[in-house]
């Protein structure tokens, strides 16, 4: 579960809370105590047993209200589009893009649905059906499917919770095959199977995120209903001592078929990160310990060079970790935006934006989504560029605001995303090569919305951001200025942008006991030119010296741009 002040900051009373936080940050925790699926037993009072059908009544009414987004609506803005699923609560969340298809496809976690949206035509295709979902005769329950991929042989994979099993479906033949893990968690049953991907041989390996192992499935082998072919592989857990086992989980995994290895995020949440490589030809580990504020890495993925992106679920940040000389660079999206909590900047200084999983486009560029900060984010590391959708839906129900509160506030749980190739047909629009990504669609799920969303990646930006110097070096004490220009885009009609800063000087993006100003707080664009805004920044006694990271930048109501300074404190 989440504190209200920090939404985000996890509070840790039992064993059960990792695997909310890490899994669904509290999302069906709420519902889980309201009613079992058990039928009530035969009681000689009428009045108790219309009081336990009275219960159930409420507890479904309430499920449904906080998950199925039975009023949303459709928003979109000038670079996101939402749109309504076909089905009445389908909980979507797994996601996956479909070049060869020019489709999406997505699955509903209540229903047991996977489903497919037609990206040249732009409609829905008929909906099928998995052939067991224990969830869809539950009203309360959703099996939760985080990872959805499409093979070498153009066969969809997918993740199963309840069932803890990993399914195949094959396109061409239209049939699913499920195939069973061939172990339970002691403590929660399901491993809870989490994340998936390929070896070059069309081998699959994945992790659960109540099984500190990993195992591995033979293609071979593997088998209809069965859990032939599947093997587990022990991780090893030294670097975790001292900390209960049940809280010991594994995020996501990336396959480098180059150097025929396996990456993996491992966490006890809030307390310790750790990214493991396992070599496939020599069957052995290698651990790498990260710094001790990154204690929550999830999402990971490779870049061509080799390097890894993760982003760290207990914080604001991502970061770039090179496994030669075990270096890690930290990034900060901005901060939490005060519209999630009704306009309160208190919460929103001290809020987390949560980024979770992360995936490279084929130009290179990374896009991650911010589940609390509501936002769909792309970086590019070739330029330290960071460009942020904010997603135009928001839900109270899932916000520390109240409920009863007029304002807009709360998130839309855009809880995974997926990053493919464009649909054919869909041209780009004239924009700079840092204002788009060419050839690639970007889609999201909404859980509690019952929507998919999708990113424009081909429209311009409405403006965009450098600076000058790049880098700076600070003595604790002293202060230091950077120039910010902000140039509009000449193909997008901008009045006012925003000023907007963040650091990494603490993991919420906040300055801390430091400062950092500008020296106009918004400026005016519609004279189509450059305008140059200060930024003086001044560290704290207290901050730690070592090597830090500014993001400055400017954003509107649908976009934020920063540029990622280095910053030198001695």
């Amino acid at each position: 579960m989440t504190e209200k002040k920090g939404f985000g900051k996890s509070v840790f009373n039992n064993k059960i809370a990792l695997y909310v936080t890490i899994g669904i940050i509290g999302l069906i925790a709420i519902s889980l105590f309201l009613v079992t699926n058990d039928k009530p037993t035969e009681d000689p009072s009428a009045s108790k047993s219309n009081q336990v059908e009275e219960s159930k009544k409420i507890a479904i009414e309430r499920f449904q209200k906080q998950f199925c987004g039975i009023d949303s609506k459709p928003n979109s803005n000038g670079y996101v589009t939402e749109i309504l699923l076909p089905g009445k609560c389908e909980m979507p969340l797994g996601v996956v893009v479909d070049a060869e298809e020019s489709k999406v496809w997505y699955l509903s976690t209540k229903d047991g649905l996977l489903g497919s949206f037609d990206l040249k035509n732009q409609r829905f295709d008929d909906e099928r059906v998995i052939p067991s979902w224990t969830s869809r005769q539950n009203p309360i329950e959703s099996s939760q499917v985080w990872t959805m991929k499409i093979d070498s042989n153009d066969n969809i994979w997918f993740t199963d919770e309840k069932q803890n099993s990993l399914w195949k479906y094959d396109k061409s033949a239209d049939e699913f095959e499920s195939y069973k893990v061939p172990a339970e968690s002691e403590s929660f049953g399901s491993i809870y199977p989490v994340s998936l991907d390929f070896d070059s041989d069309g081998n699959v390996y994945f992790v659960g995120i109540r099984s500190p192992s990993l195992w591995f499935g033979n293609i071979t082998q593997m088998s209809n209903n069965t859990s032939r072919g599947i093997s587990q592989i022990p991780l090893p857990l030294q670097g975790f001592n001292g900390i209960d086992r049940d809280l010991i989980s594994t995020g996501s995994i990336v396959a480098d078929n180059k150097d025929k290895s396996i990456w993996i995020t491992m966490l006890a949440f809030g307390q310790k990160g750790q990214i493991l490589r396992y070599d496939t030809n020599n069957q052995t580990f290698t651990t790498f310990d990260l710094p001790s504020r990154l204690r929550s890495p999830v999402g990971i993925t490779l870049a061509d060079s080799r390097d890894l992106w993760v982003t760290d679920h207990g914080t604001s940040i991502f970061y770039n970790f090179v496994p030669e000389g075990r270096n890690t660079t930290e990034f900060v999206t901005s901060k939490a935006s005060e519209r999630i909590f009704g306009g309160r900047e208190s919460l929103s200084a001290q809020a987390y934006t949560l980024p979770y999983w992360i995936h490279k486009s084929e130009d290179d560029s990374l896009w991650f989504n911010e589940h609390t900060g509501n936002k769909i984010a792309r970086f590019l590391p070739d330029n330290n560029t960071l460009i942020e959708y904010w997603i135009p839906s928001q839900n109270k129900l899932f916000s520390p605001c109240d409920s009863q509160t007029i304002e807009v506030c709360g998130i839309a749980n855009a809880l995974q995303l997926d990053v493919g190739d464009r649909a054919a047909g869909d041209a780009d629009d004239e924009a700079s090569s840092a204002e788009r990504t060419r050839g690639s669609e970007v889609w999201f799920t909404e859980w509690s919305e019952n929507k998919i969303g999708r990113v424009n990646t081909s429209r311009a930006l409405p403006f965009s951001v450098h600076t000058s110097p790049q880098e700076i070096t600070i003595r604790k004490g002293e202060s230091a200025s950077v120039d910010v220009f902000v140039t509009p885009s000449p193909s997008v009609l901008i009045d006012r942008v925003n000023m907007t800063a963040s650091a990494t000087f603490v993991p919420t993006g906040d300055f801390g006991n430091s400062t950092g100003s500008f020296s106009q707080e918004s400026i005016l664009l519609n004279n189509g030119k450059t305008q140059t805004v200060k930024f003086v920044t001044n560290p704290s006694a207290d901050l730690q010296a070592g090597r830090y990271m500014l993001m400055l930048g400017a954003q509107d109501s649908s976009v934020t741009y920063l540029k990622a300074l280095p910053v030198n404190i001695i």
